[in-house]
């Protein structure tokens, strides 16, 4: 089995320990000294930079556009607040280390595009000399840039509108200073994109992490289910919700840790799926169980599946603490019931057949699940 005995099956869930977190903050170097490993372990604890990510953003940001003003300044760069605006512009959002290559190129594009625009607007200006044909041409422009700006590639569209009144303002700049924006544009964007790189935030980490709430908070449910208490007051729903929510996100972090781990989504879609039949399953075990004001229904359904309760709860668990600590040996280990025969695998007719096909089925879809946590585990432990 997966953890140390416990034959009551309604027994607390482990709570995480400091020494439950993370695997990973010891692999600081030990040959450091003390207060340079305390001070590296927040940065290097994937854990931490899990829970701290705003903080190490900010600070990113803020050193990013320190360095900013201190180049354009020192090299007395003509407009060079505009570098530091575009330093906001791209590294403001806070992305995840997969997505960082796919937006590094769409600013790219985005900047190039805006840029050689803004350009030609200013210089027909300054050969025609017609201000309301530049107005209408610039407002044409843009609303090109705005229609495109829905959907597919609209950060690029929007980012390209912006580039262009940054460089020729409304048509009306001098071309030398539409060039020095220009450079001052790229300037900020090689910076950006070199902070965007430093201690990113891994989607991995968050996936670890919500998919390892999520489990626990699933063997929550499923002990309010047998020890009989209410799967309709407001902390069982509360606890739904919360799935839900993170069955949401887990979801919007798929294409990005699929980039960072090479984690196929066929596979990544395959755990989600796991998850969602095992929360449904919860769900109608609820509603299935004997009543609970029946004591002794209740008390022959926790001793006839007793093995197979404690099987589940285990394996739910063990499943969120490989997921947060790193320490993926436990997934190795087989969790199904011992002690001689299932009673899910004896054939008893009984009001609570129904409730016992579901919990093989349960039993079967949480191996499954850990069978392929196990297998792509090399992968996701970063």
């Amino acid at each position: 089995m997966w953890e140390g005995r416990c034959d009551d099956s309604t027994c607390p869930l482990p709570q995480w320990t400091e020494s439950t977190l993370t695997i990973e903050a010891l692999l600081i170097p030990m040959n450091l000294p003390f207060f340079a490993r305390r001070l590296l372990r927040p940065l290097l604890d994937p854990y931490r930079r899990y829970r701290h990510a705003k903080l190490i953003h900010a600070v990113r940001v803020s050193i990013g556009l320190l360095a900013t003003i201190l180049l354009t300044t020192g090299l007395n760069l003509p407009h060079g607040e505009w570098a530091s605006v575009t330093m906001l512009v791209v590294i403001g959002g806070l992305q995840h280390h997969g997505n960082i290559g796919k937006k590094a190129v769409e600013r790219a594009y985005g900047t190039l595009i805006g840029a050689s625009v803004g350009l030609l607007l200013v210089v027909q200006e300054a050969y025609v000399g017609q201000p309301l044909l530049t107005y209408l041409l610039m407002s044409a422009i843009c609303g090109f840039f705005s229609y495109h700006a829905i959907g597919k590639g609209g950060y690029t569209a929007l980012l390209s509108a912006i580039t262009v009144f940054i460089v020729a303002g409304h048509g009306d700049n001098p071309l030398s200073d539409g060039l020095w924006r220009t450079v001052d544009i790229l300037i900020g964007i090689a910076l950006a994109l070199a902070f965007s790189f430093a201690l990113p935030l891994y989607a991995v980490y968050s996936w670890r992490y919500n998919l390892a709430s999520a489990l626990r908070d699933c063997a929550q449910i499923y002990s309010r289910i047998i020890s009989g208490q209410s799967v309709t007051d407001d902390e069982h729903l509360k606890l739904l919700n919360r799935l839900n929510a993170a069955m949401l996100q887990l979801r919007s972090l798929m294409p990005s840790v699929s980039k960072e781990v090479r984690i196929s989504m066929t596979e990544l879609d395959a755990i989600q799926r796991h998850l969602r039949m095992c929360i449904s399953t919860l769900e109608i075990l609820g509603n299935t169980r004997p009543d609970p004001r029946d004591e002794q229904a209740t008390a022959r359904m926790q001793v006839m599946l007793k093995a197979e309760h404690r099987q589940i709860r285990v394996q739910l668990v063990g499943m969120a603490r490989a997921l947060k600590s790193g320490v993926t040996e436990r997934l190795e280990r087989n969790g199904q019931a011992s002690g001689g025969e299932s009673t899910l695998d004896a054939p008893v007719y009984s009001a609570l057949d129904g409730y016992r096909l579901l919990t093989l089925q349960l039993a079967a879809n949480v191996d499954a699940m850990r069978q392929r946590l196990a297998k792509s585990a090399g992968r996701w432990k970063i």
